[in-house]
């Protein structure tokens, strides 16, 4: 039987708890919390413990994201805080690992570098747009290595994303950032929509050492012009798991045939799917990719 995860952008509009009695009602076998969710809970004055009683039977089978890793300057200190706090709440609630994503989050920011609208007076975070993939690639590494080894205090490991937007987007940035950390303890979280987006390969995918691959995510998405358009997740990635561009049985056959045997995550962005009955989305969901990863 395949391991099937909920990533809570399955239940989009849900809160924590709600999130987890779906997943549990919709038959996964674990959850994957995420932030800004998990933070607001905390936020509100609720322990992290308090959801142990609310997680019985099922796994947190991992938390994130701490976004824009690579981070520098007085942000740097704030990159690494945030890794620190999601490590300690990962360890309470038995999550083996935390995601990490390049950055910057905000498309728009990318969207506009490339139109060149993008001024140095702007104040909004550009991650490393601007700089040479060699620097870039430093940057993200110093972090990662950091990271890695606070994530490694707490018995934890690390899995990267890169964002399909950013300027470190492609599977071969993943791993060479992996390479140059140089930590035992971080790996991938490989996800259909950012890699078909990009332009990354069935067969690069298929060649990627399984215990690098920490993480399935199942997101499906809609076709694009790769060379002019940045990707904007709320229009490229707005639609149900199954329902767009992307050949998912392909993905997640050359993913299987790594002999990757980890949890397969349904993660999805649809305004549609996101007013629709929560147990019924998440159900549907478990039930696709229960058929298509069996």
């Amino acid at each position: 039987m395949p391991q099937l995860s909920m990533n809570v952008t399955t239940t989009f509009h849900g809160n924590v708890v709600n999130d987890i009695a779906v997943a549990k009602a919709a038959g996964y076998g674990g959850i994957e919390l995420q932030s800004p969710k998990l933070y607001r809970y905390l936020d509100a004055g609720y322990s992290p413990e308090s959801l142990l009683p609310h997680l019985e039977g099922l796994q947190v089978t991992g938390l994130g994201a701490v976004l824009d890793l690579e981070r520098q300057g007085q942000a740097r200190a704030g990159f690494l805080a945030e890794v620190s706090r999601m490590a300690g709440v990962a360890e309470v609630l038995g999550a083996p690992i935390l995601q990490l994503c390049t950055g910057p989050v905000d498309w728009n920011v990318a969207k506009d570098f490339k139109a060149g609208k993008l001024g140095p007076e702007d104040p909004r975070y550009r991650g490393t747009l601007g700089l040479s993939e060699d620097e870039a690639l430093d940057a993200a590494a110093a972090n990662v290595r950091e990271a890695a080894d606070i994530a490694a205090g707490h018995g934890l490991e690390l899995y990267l994303e890169p964002l399909a937007w950013s300027n470190l987007n492609r599977h071969r940035h993943s791993l060479q950032i992996i390479e140059r950390a140089g930590r035992e303890n971080v790996g991938i979280a490989l996800d259909t929509w950012h890699y078909w987006t990009t332009g990354d390969t069935l067969e690069e995918v298929a060649a990627t050492p399984k215990e690098l691959i920490k993480a399935a995510h199942i997101s499906d998405g809609l076709d694009l012009d790769r060379e002019h358009d940045v990707p904007d997740q709320s229009v490229h990635r707005n639609v149900v798991i199954g329902g767009g561009a992307i050949p998912l049985q392909e993905w997640i056959d050359a993913i299987k045939s790594t002999g990757y045997e980890g949890w397969w995550v349904s993660e999805m962005f649809s305004d549609k799917a996101n007013e629709h009955d929560f147990l019924k989305v998440a159900t549907t969901m478990r039930n696709l990719l229960d058929i298509m990863t069996s």
